[in-house]
């Protein structure tokens, strides 16, 4: 081979790799000499905000973590709903050279081949918001979740819609001394929404609330959904609906929408109650659109998946990171209703 042809298969495989840079944020290195962390995060979907709004104070904190002996480059990326597309996603970014993994599971059953693709490559994997079996946490010490215990939130979500109706005597619009209500479900089998749907109706009903269903609703998470299931259960139900309760915001905030598209006063609406505490959904509180929702800490997620990428990558002690078991970080949420939402927008 000439001289010529060297130089143009050394271009060629530089422009390879400074592809594989701008594509993944993740360069290959033999060493981290360089000081330079690369962290992929990748989502189940892009069409999720609070995922989004996450993700983002998930790169502001480890943006705040540079220093002049440390560069932080992060790639976010999409499974789109889709298990296979997001492991191919995550063999993409290995093979790039990401030294730590952030990843919020499609399928919170199905992590095998990401577990498997990190260990053979050495590379830790910090899951969060949807949390794997612990069968597949326990594989190997460097895999460890950030989240928040579904459980609680439906709980909470239970205690301040009982309190509200207790307090509110009206929401009885047809004085039968039951509660009508729907209950807006974020996806079949999935193990968030089954623990907020069984535990917000197990809590109202402890708390001496006679209800009645009218209607179990799957909107996927999606406010457009929600909408669209609403909107057809006003069709059906008209005024009878008395509550609803929704496994997230977005759901919640469809909701919202549907009665407003219907011309309903809010004199005429049922109550809503979400779980999130997105900012759309705090200002939904705030005018009585919403009585209330349940404050995910995103803040308090991003802020130790933060600390514990770049104690991952440093091989710092994290005994002091409040680990259950090593492996669990589970942040608490926190109830939100008219008497207290401006402090959670900040006024």
């Amino acid at each position: 081979m000439s001289r010529r042809d060297v130089k143009k298969n050394m271009i060629a495989w530089l422009c390879v790799w400074v592809f594989l840079i701008s594509l993944t944020g993740c360069g290959k290195q033999d060493t981290k000499a360089d000081h330079m962390l690369r962290v992929g995060v990748v989502t189940y979907t892009p069409d999720d905000p609070f995922i989004n709004a996450m993700t983002d104070i998930i790169k502001s904190n480890l943006k705040a973590k540079e220093s002049n002996t440390m560069k932080v480059i992060v790639s976010v990326r999409s499974g789109d709903n889709d298990q296979q597309e997001q492991d191919e996603i995550v063999e993409e970014m290995i093979d790039a050279g990401c030294d730590v993994l952030c990843v919020n599971l499609v399928d919170r059953t199905a992590p095998s081949n990401i577990v498997r693709m990190a260990r053979q490559n050495d590379i830790p994997v910090i899951f969060f918001n949807r949390e794997p079996v612990q069968e597949d946490l326990l594989q190997w010490d460097k895999l460890f979740y950030v989240g928040c215990d579904a459980a609680q939130s439906g709980e909470m979500q239970g205690e301040i819609a009982a309190e509200y109706i207790k307090n509110h005597p009206e929401v009885d619009k047809n004085g039968d001394g039951k509660i009508q209500y729907v209950l807006l479900e974020g996806e079949a089998g999935h193990q968030d929404a089954i623990s907020r749907t069984d535990l917000s109706v197990k809590t109202m009903i402890e708390n001496e609330i006679e209800l009645e269903k009218l209607s179990y609703q799957f909107a996927d998470w999606n406010r457009a959904q929600a909408e669209n299931r609403v909107s057809q259960l006003i069709d059906q139900y008209g005024s009878e609906i008395e509550l609803i309760l929704s496994n997230n915001d977005e759901m919640a905030l469809g909701a919202v929408e549907a009665y407003k598209n219907a011309g309903y006063r809010q004199a005429e609406r049922p109550i809503i109650f979400g779980i999130d505490g997105l900012t759309d959904a705090l200002e939904a509180v705030e005018h009585g659109t919403m009585q209330g929702t349940v404050y995910n800490d995103k803040e308090d997620q991003a802020r130790m998946i933060a600390l514990l990428t770049v104690a991952l990558f440093q091989g710092s002690d994290i005994e002091g990171y409040g680990l259950e078991d090593d492996i669990y970080y589970m942040s608490q949420y926190r109830k939100v209703d008219a008497d207290n939402v401006d402090t959670f927008l900040g006024k």
